[in-house]
């Protein structure tokens, strides 16, 4: 489509130029102007045209011979977007007005009829709605895969140790397989939120035109079951200014963005040289330009710092629409860049972190030998105190502190000190107690529902691959 040549005084955009004598300076013309970004809603935007077409029909405000020009000519654009032939136009300032007016340069007098009983106003709000929850089923079996793969790492490492950490600090010794679990818990949440927002979103505000509806007798009923929705929505006010799928999204996303910043920031640390934990290959790292032993973990580091944009993407949204009166202002154009950017970071995080959980190496090993340092299980003495002892658990607390005071001031862990060291400081103490002192110990006494014991964790994942893979 070419740049459309403009008589004098005739305005840019003869869309909606009946009103104006001359046309918007170039600084209104760029500040006004959505096709830009709002370009990838032509799928979205072409999908609920040809719902309302063939709705104008059924209804007779078209004639088959027009539905059939608008469905075809709508086929041929879609057809020179994907193939990259369509030039949009800043003039045309949206995706809407671009393809209605190669819609109608394509057929003649059926392009201009399309728009009957509706408004740029219920149209983007139906385009966005669709494109959310395309984005939202495309993000959901993305997070259904990160899950998958997380799941996996967690059966076959079900009953390696590794310290668990609270403050960053050895606190108790838990399994590998445990703490990937922990993540799939955390992204089934994220699922559900996803799910939860595509629920409330699935209501369809075609129909509603620019505030108060139409006195065209359509059938709202149609298009909305044309395009998937479970009904129109019930208040045109509300259809036409309603961002809060936009906001629930970026919400679910912000969330979701946080928890596989979390997991990056453990891959850091597990790859760092104090810790070694973990091993990724090339595929997931980079070197220094001067600094040739460097393996650098920039994917896990980038998913880190890509949730600022996601979190950002929220607070941005949320501050558009603060204060906005009924119905719409052209502040709500402002809400479709944070939607597309957030998606997009999360989107390839997602992918990132998915590719990195089955690339790392795990180093079972060294897990081990640290899973016990720090005193990991003094925990495991206080629970054998209020067992065998019967001490009441703050005694069994004061007595375990005092042993681990002496253990490192000895230069020992728990189960170095000699029995008579222990008798010493709780005389009621026997032989038993280094039974329970050991990590493999520790983490198979843990069997709780919800806790490490390895037959815990093995049942866990079995049950997650069972719905995932």
């Amino acid at each position: 489509m070419t740049d459309t040549a403009h008589r004098p005084h005739e305005p840019a955009n003869m869309q909606w130029g009946g009103r104006f004598a001359g046309g918007p300076s170039a600084i209104m013309r760029d500040i006004n102007a959505s096709i830009g970004f709002d370009h990838r809603l032509w799928r979205q935007d072409i999908q609920g045209s040809r719902a309302h077409a063939a709705m104008l029909a059924r209804i007779g405000l078209l004639t088959p011979e027009d539905e059939h020009a608008i469905a075809t000519g709508l086929e041929a654009i879609a057809e020179e977007i994907e193939t990259g032939r369509f030039a949009f136009d800043i003039a045309l300032e949206d995706i809407h007005m671009n393809i209605e007016a190669r819609l109608t340069n394509r057929i003649g007098e059926a392009g201009k009829r399309l728009h009957t009983a509706r408004s740029r106003n219920d149209q983007v709000a139906t385009d966005f709605r669709l494109w959310v929850r395309d984005a939202i089923d495309g993000l959901t079996a993305q997070l259904s895969d990160t899950m998958l793969a997380l799941a996996r790492r967690a059966a076959a490492h079900a009953g390696d140790p590794m310290p668990g950490f609270t403050h960053l600090q050895t606190a108790q010794p838990v399994t590998f397989g445990h703490h990937m679990l922990a993540y799939v818990e955390m992204l089934d949440r994220d699922r559900g939120r996803l799910a939860d927002c595509r629920k409330r979103l699935n209501a369809c505000p075609l129909g509603s035109a620019a505030l108060a509806g139409t006195s065209f007798p359509i059938d709202r009923a149609m298009t909305a079951a044309a395009l998937g929705f479970d009904g129109p929505t019930a208040n045109s006010l509300d259809a036409v200014s309603d961002r809060d799928f936009a906001l629930e999204f970026l919400s679910a996303a912000a969330i979701g963005a946080v928890h596989l910043s979390r997991l990056a920031e453990e891959i850091v640390i597990w790859c760092s040289a104090p810790y070694r934990f973990i091993r990724l290959s090339d595929a997931f790292t980079t070197g220094s330009s001067i600094m040739p032993q460097k393996r650098n973990p920039d994917a896990a580091e980038l998913v880190r710092a890509k949730t600022g944009r996601v979190t950002g993407a929220l607070v941005a949204l949320l501050t558009v629409m603060k204060g906005l009166p009924l119905a719409y202002a052209k502040d709500m154009q402002e809400d479709k860049e944070p939607v597309f950017d957030a998606a997009g970071a999360w989107a390839l995080s997602l992918a990132a972190t998915a590719g990195m959980v089955r690339d790392m190496t795990p180093d079972t090993e060294r897990m081990r030998a640290f899973a016990g340092s720090g005193f990991a299980t003094a925990t495991d003495l206080a629970d054998w105190l209020v067992r065998v002892l019967r001490l009441p658990f703050r005694d069994a607390h004061h007595v375990t502190g005092r042993l681990v005071a002496l253990a490192e001031s000895l230069g020992l862990d728990l189960a170095g000190l000699s029995l008579a060291e222990m008798q010493a400081v709780e005389a009621g103490i026997t032989d038993d107690v280094f039974s329970v002192l050991t990590v493999d110990a520790s983490v198979a006494s843990r069997t709780s529902y919800g806790g490490t014991a390895p037959a815990n964790v093995t049942g866990q994942a079995e049950r997650w691959l069972a719905v995932l893979a």
